[in-house]
């Protein structure tokens, strides 16, 4: 199902500058297309929107140790709050920890890149307020987290 993503702000890259009324289209686990919100919806008639509070960006690269908590579970759960949708290989040596991150999408990568919303690339979003927390998490184009 495609689904357009939008906020009052977007980034392209964590560090770019945001830019007002445009989205990202998400179909399946893939970005499609990003631009300006009224050309896409015009583009796509139809599709679902989804409007979010913040600013909507590429999600985050988590490059250390997993968080701290009692189970694998609860520690892939920290990342997602924090708008993280990739995690380091090196990071998951415990099976256990590396099945939860398979469970729930988690991008597994062998060494850091630079995360950017572009089509084609996989559909890894999350939207932040105005004191950077993480309000929603998108992993291959499905939420993983949304904060009540």
């Amino acid at each position: 199902m495609r689904t357009l993503h939008t906020a009052p702000l977007l980034r392209h890259t964590p560090d770019g500058e945001p830019v007002p009324e445009h989205a990202v289209l998400v179909d399946g686990d893939r970005v499609r297309a990003v631009g300006p919100l009224a050309e896409l919806t015009e583009a796509y008639e139809g599709v679902r929107l989804r409007r979010w509070p913040g600013t909507l960006g590429p999600g985050r690269l988590h490059d250390g140790p997993l968080p701290a908590a009692p189970t694998p579970r609860e520690r892939v759960h920290a990342l997602l709050r924090n708008g993280v949708t990739a995690v380091l290989a090196e990071q998951l040596a415990d099976p256990a920890l590396r099945a939860a991150v398979d469970r729930n999408d988690l991008l597994v990568l062998p060494a850091p890149v630079a995360v950017t919303l572009r089509p084609g690339g996989r559909a890894d979003l999350a939207v932040y307020d105005a004191d950077d927390a993480c309000l929603v998490t998108v992993v291959a184009g499905r939420i993983a987290h949304r904060r009540a």
